[in-house]
């Protein structure tokens, strides 16, 4: 058994909610927050057999777009704040960071 976990943007999770149901995939979805672009991220956690996962991941893959995105940088917090002046700089966002790792052992109350 392996649990993958798997760290989509906000704009994908509906999207990926909606396949993994259809797929008859379940997962646990948890409310999380990126560190580089403090945006919004759902984080699946998904309990699958290992002959199993190559499915999911082609799940994730179908429906985790990467976009390219305009983003502001934020200010410096030292003392030369009044002279910065911020441009719009372009990311790639979206997709999916997955972890697959393996379960020692699984129990279900």
């Amino acid at each position: 058994m392996k649990l993958v976990i798997a760290v989509a943007q906000d704009k994908d999770s509906n999207r990926l909610s909606n396949a993994l149901i259809k797929e008859g995939f379940r997962a646990t979805k948890l409310a999380s927050t990126g560190g580089f672009l403090k945006a919004g991220n759902t984080t699946f956690l998904i309990g699958i057999e290992d002959e199993r996962v190559q499915q999911v991941l082609d799940v994730i893959r179908a429906n985790c777009k990467v976009r390219d995105q305009l983003v502001t940088p934020v200010s410096p917090v030292s003392g030369a704040a009044d002279s910065y002046i911020p441009f719009p700089v372009e990311v790639q966002v979206g997709g999916a960071a997955v972890f697959v790792v393996p379960v020692e052992r699984f129990e279900h109350f």
